[in-house]
């Protein structure tokens, strides 16, 4: 009788100390989760929030929701682009193929109508250029119907990124940013219009500081003066009227010609391969040449820079999102004339250093 009573006891206590134990611990991780390490700078409330929501995490499952309306996170090209070879060919030389799209900021939200179709404030918060009405709910049909804050009326694509923090204050890049449209590729006279309804995001808000270095969007990092290849914020900027905290970053401009869009919201982009000195040639896998979009981001800040944080985290967490929905006839234009013509055009489609090409928009940024 007591031999069974003490082992009934030691078998109770254990699981006792075994419940006690785990609920230690969870309580233990739900503490550091919120800490803030000795000395170091406090968090954003944006940048916070993050760690229980927002792309850090697993990537978002498929919803059924506007363009994807069977929720499988695949949004098929009508019509797809087929019997494309990519072009090994070397062009005629031209030091440019491009033009700029200047769009300027119109508002910040916890939305991301690409990862998070639908879902609004589930999201990191969000800097939104270009297209007025961006949010969680946009979709191809939306976007092409409402206004947008780029010079070009014709262009309404959605472009976004992390908002970013300097302690508790969002800070906003002002007026126009550049957002470059480029050959990606070196046969650039294969270089053609974004589908309507395109959608990617470049870089990921988990990648490491040397994931961010390595990535193959990457140009030279944080700037700021005369400080370069910086692959986090830089903790000071020189304090002048005229400094500002800069970044590029190039996305990937060969397309599968099937999807505008997949689950992972990468897999239907690819970016070149070297082939050899001053080649790049769209992958087979992806043969369809598109223009390379580079962001050249510019934030009012400098001085000390320990607060500055972007809402997704760190500096190497930057990504950003881009969803096409420019008038066709405009982009067509555009990549025609600038593009596949060889030029280095403004966001009217000039080229300074050839007036005598003329421009594919008028001065009001229309087409003629």
């Amino acid at each position: 009788m007591t031999a069974r009573f003490s082992r009934t006891t030691l078998v109770s206590a254990l699981i006792v100390a075994t419940a006690l134990a785990l609920v230690a611990m969870g309580l233990t991780a739900i503490t550091n989760a919120g800490a803030t390490a000795p000395g170091s700078a406090a968090a954003p409330p944006a940048a916070a929030s993050h760690v229980m929501k927002g792309h850090t995490m697993a990537a978002a499952e498929p919803v059924a929701f506007g363009d994807d309306p069977d929720g499988d996170g695949y949004i098929p090209a009508n019509p797809p682009v087929t019997g494309v070879e990519p072009s090994k060919e070397i062009p005629p030389h031209r030091y440019f193929h491009e033009f700029q799209a200047n769009c300027s900021v119109t508002h910040t939200a916890p939305d991301d109508p690409i990862v998070y179709p639908g879902r609004a404030g589930v999201s990191h918060d969000h800097t939104f250029m270009g297209n007025r009405t961006t949010n969680a709910s946009s979709t191809t049909a939306s976007l092409g119907a409402g206004g947008t804050a780029c010079v070009a009326p014709g262009d309404r694509s959605a472009y976004w990124m992390p908002t970013l923090f300097n302690g508790n204050e969002e800070i906003r890049p002002i007026g126009p940013q550049v957002i470059y449209y480029k050959a990606g590729v070196t046969d650039y006279r294969t270089v053609r219009p974004f589908p309507k309804g395109l959608r990617f995001v470049v870089g990921s808000p988990t990648q490491t500081k040397e994931q961010f270095r390595d990535h193959p969007g990457s140009v030279e990092g944080y700037e700021c003066g005369e400080s370069f290849h910086n692959y986090d914020i830089p903790a000071t900027c020189p304090t002048s009227r005229d400094t500002q905290l800069n970044l590029r970053m190039q996305a990937p401009s060969c397309w599968d010609g099937k999807y505008l869009d997949t689950p992972d919201h990468k897999a239907h982009m690819a970016y070149p391969i070297v082939m050899g000195a001053n080649q790049d040639v769209c992958p087979t896998s992806h043969p369809v040449a598109l223009p390379m979009i580079e962001f050249k981001m510019a934030w009012p800040v400098n001085g000390d820079m320990s607060q500055v944080r972007l809402a997704s985290g760190t500096g190497h967490s930057f990504h950003y999102d881009f969803f096409n929905a420019w008038d066709d006839a405009t982009l067509n234009a555009m990549v025609g004339h600038c593009v596949v013509g060889g030029l280095q055009c403004n966001a009217r489609g000039y080229d300074e250093n050839n007036p005598g090409r003329g421009a594919a928009l008028d001065e009001n940024y229309e087409l003629p």
